[in-house]
């Protein structure tokens, strides 16, 4: 795609050997950042490889065999002269494509390529030899066929496949064929002739590709950007007369997506021109140029952002250059079509084959963000919401309107630009994300309360309203979220300043993620929980469990476990003022019990009750403060039980009553204080602490103080938080009884109180996999047998867990079409 400049004009002769081109010394070696992607996702692929022979090595083997089978009916002079040919032009192609490029004096790069195969060779030899004396059988063994008289990775191929993968052989269709069509060839002979499998073809491609891609990395690949010179040159072609030019971003590294060039352009007749004589600064074309291998900068956080947030919300995690340079293009000539005021693209032009130019009119001025804030007028800003207006009206999306993307003039009018995230014939929700975009960067510079009010002169209350529910710091930009970590309450106040305008507008955020990041964690954390359970379970003879069990125990322990449920009715009732109906609250108990496996177990409940409390009359803050003032007594409590107990495990014999703390136990307080302590050095650890016991105790002493004036409800909440901790107590050691153990009851306590803390912590569902691991842990420490402690940790997990959860969907299913849930 070129475009051409306006004026009749034609390029000086000999232009290119006499512009003066003022820009740094370009760096001889880059490390390019799509080098890295390669290398992980090479290693995921080889990862992935190793991990699928290991649990099916029947379906590997299985398919190794069919293709023996189905080449054994092929003619064996096909084959014959298959592996000929594959023998010599494995390695013929690569030398061939490596002796063109050194008469091309790309010999640095074919230097690399050589180094890449020379590793890759090493390490597959290391590995074959390892795999024979080490692990006969094992994974390594598993990826061939035919035990350990072959070798497990082809070491004639790696090295190939590495040496393709750094020489770079980008854009050379011809050549790629060739070198691929001898390695195909030499993976089936190998195939044919039973020398590997799929898996260690697939294994060995992997291999390589990652060699050569982590060598690159590594060492760095010759800069391929086009120099400042090879600009000018491709300005000429469009038929421009550049005299001088200056690098404008700084160094070649500063990790900018694109470099920026300011040019001067002759002045007068064409014949005989010289430089006019200028301010520095004061340029005729800005030129912003795209390299390819930029292209992928910034990769991975675009992909996670395109895998978080819903489609509509985010552009394109990848551009080709010729895709970026089309897209930037048509979005300037739109933008100009709607009647914003933007600098006028000029032209655009390919710069060989690794970079392209887009030249744009210069516009004397100062970006957004070099302006003083005294000096943002209240013209300025509704000059820049009018622009932003007239972009609307367009249906354009700007997605990058940081200060930054908005230009003062000269003259003191804003400018759109930066628009090469732009997208054009956008919907709705792509018009609101920039328009909480822009609101949140002009308050960051001049107020909630200005930004608001110049925008509601422009585009009226109705159109502010609709930014509301984007108004999160997921919908912005990087650097917005980080700018709004100074100012944590900014888009509170742009909230409450739109809602003085148009009171009945709806401010419940919408959902514009499709997963949140604790949903990752979440995930992660019952993969671990299942890898602890899951032996356990497996390990046990269930049957013979069943029929070992104390029966009269257990449904002592079926007790203990109900009894829970009337005591966080108690617990609630207690620190609520108002008076709640006991059959309902034990419902909403029980039905919480059901809401811990789709939460953590410190989250489900917490909810389940606030929300119950707001329907039966309680107000939201109310409800809110009276919840976290029973959780609030309740962690007060559990401490103060498991220190007093903790040194009541001391006394191991009657004649030693001096309350002597068990050592065990001092220890492991000291851990988890010093754990604690440490992790509360980190700010960003300290931060999120200290919000969630904000938000989850703010108003607690007020609620607290009304509590205390009612010593009913005093003695009611107490004693129920008591007797919460009673009847756990009382199923974990009913359980332990039912198989045949038998612990003090001091230690029972501490147990469950060490557990309980570990389960609340943990973001798995009803702290699956954690507790678990706790109580299984600490029983046995105790002096249990692995077998029973297993055993009665299922089953107290069970009567606590697992048994509730029908009748906790029943309860949160009738308390639901009751409204009262």
């Amino acid at each position: 795609m070129t475009q051409t400049h306006d004026k009749a004009v034609r390029p000086r002769e000999g232009a290119d050997a006499g512009v003066p081109v003022d820009e740094p010394a370009q760096p001889y070696r880059i490390r390019r950042s799509s080098d890295a992607i390669r290398f992980a996702a090479s290693v995921t692929g080889l990862a992935v490889v190793m991990l699928l022979v290991s649990v099916a090595q029947g379906t590997t083997h299985g398919l190794h065999s069919d293709i023996q089978e189905g080449t054994a009916h092929a003619p064996r002079m096909l084959l014959s002269l298959a592996t000929l040919v594959s023998s010599f032009g494995v390695l013929a192609a690569p030398i061939a494509f490596g002796i063109v490029r050194l008469f091309h004096k790309d010999g640095t790069r074919v230097a690399i390529a050589l180094l890449a195969a020379m590793i890759a060779f090493g390490i597959t030899v290391g590995l074959d030899d390892l795999s024979v004396r080490a692990a006969p059988g094992g994974v390594l063994d598993s990826l061939i066929w035919g035990g350990t008289e072959t070798a497990p990775i082809h070491t004639d191929i790696a090295p190939v496949i590495a040496f393709v993968s750094a020489v770079g052989m980008a854009g050379r269709i011809r050549w790629q064929a060739a070198t691929w069509t001898m390695i195909g060839l030499a993976a089936l002979t190998g195939l044919t002739a039973a020398y590997a499998s799929v898996a260690a073809l697939a294994a060995t491609y992997f291999l390589g590709r990652a060699i050569g891609h982590g060598t690159l990395y590594a060492v760095g690949t010759p800069n391929p950007r086009p120099p400042g010179t090879a600009v000018v040159a491709a300005l000429e072609r469009l038929g421009l007369r550049p005299v001088r030019a200056v690098r404008l971003d700084g160094t070649p590294d500063s990790g900018e997506e694109t470099r920026r060039y300011g040019v001067v352009l002759a002045a007068g007749p064409a014949d005989g021109d010289t430089a006019p004589d200028r301010d520095a600064g004061e340029w005729d074309l800005e030129v912003r140029v795209l390299d390819r291998d930029q292209q992928t900068a910034g990769l991975l956080y675009r992909v996670w952002r395109l895998l978080r947030l819903r489609s509509t919300t985010t552009g394109r995690a990848l551009r080709s250059l010729r895709r970026s340079l089309e897209q930037e293009s048509l979005m300037a000539y739109a933008v100009a079509a709607a009647g914003v005021r933007t600098p006028r693209l000029v032209g655009t032009s390919e710069v060989g084959t690794e970079a392209a130019l887009l030249a744009y009119e210069h516009v004397p001025g100062r970006r957004l963000a070099d302006v003083p804030d005294e000096e943002i007028t209240g013209a300025l800003l509704t000059d820049v919401w009018r622009q932003f207006r007239a972009m609307q009206a367009g249906r354009l999306a700007h997605r990058r309107l940081q200060d930054g993307a908005v230009a003062v003039g000269a003259d003191g009018r804003a400018y759109i630009t930066d628009l090469r995230a732009g997208e054009t014939a956008v919907g709705d929700l792509a018009l609101r994300l920039d328009l909480a975009q822009l609101l949140t960067t002009l308050a960051l510079r001049v107020g909630a309360e200005r930004a608001v009010r110049t925008a509601a002169e422009v585009l009226g209350g109705e159109a502010l309203a609709a930014a509301v529910p984007l108004l999160q710091p997921v919908a912005l930009s990087r650097a917005t979220r980080t700018a709004l970590r100074r100012d944590r309450e900014l888009l509170t106040g742009i909230r409450e300043q739109i809602v003085r305008l148009k009171p009945e507008t709806e401010v419940a955020p919408l959902r514009l993620e499709r997963f949140r990041p604790r949903t990752i964690f979440s995930i992660v954390a019952l993969s671990i929980a299942a890898y602890i359970v899951i032996p356990q379970v497996a390990s046990l003879d269930l049957a013979a469990m069943a029929s070992a069990a104390t029966w009269h125990w257990a449904a002592a322990a079926l007790g203990g476990a109900a009894l829970t449920y009337l005591a966080a009715a108690f617990m609630l009732m207690g620190f609520v003022p108002e008076r709640l109906p006991l059959g309902r609250t034990v419902l909403v108990q029980l039905a919480a019990s059901f809401v811990k496996l789709v939460a953590p177990a410190a989250v489900g409940g917490v909810a389940v009750n606030t929300r119950y409390l707001q329907r039966s009359g309680v107000r939201p803050g109310l409800a809110v403060a009276s919840v976290g003032a029973s959780q609030l007594v309740g962690l007060v409590t559990h401490v103060l039980l498991l220190i007093m107990f903790g040194f009541l495990t001391g006394s191991t014999t009657k004649a030693t009553q001096d309350l002597a703390p068990s050592r065990t136990i001092v220890i492991v307080v000291l851990s988890l204080g010093l754990l604690a302590g440490l992790a509360l050095t980190v700010p960003r650890v300290r931060r999120v602490v200290a919000s969630r016991l904000k938000s989850m105790f703010s108003g607690v002493v007020p609620r607290l103080v009304d509590v205390l004036q009612t010593p009913k409800k005093l003695f009611t909440g107490m004693g129920g938080t008591l007797l919460l901790t009673v009847g756990f107590v009382l199923c974990l050691d009913a359980s332990i009884r039912a198989f045949g153990g038998s612990l003090p009851l001091t230690t029972v306590v501490v147990v469950f109180l060490t557990a309980n803390a570990v389960g609340s912590a943990a973001p798995t569902p009803g702290g699956l996999g954690a507790v678990e691991g706790a109580l299984t842990l600490a029983l046995t420490i105790s002096g249990l047998t692995a077998e029973t402690a297993t055993s009665a940790v299922l089953l107290y997990r069970l009567l606590t867990l697992w048994l509730p959860v029908l009748p906790g969907w029943a309860a949160f299913t009738y308390l639901q079409r009751r409204e009262a849930l």
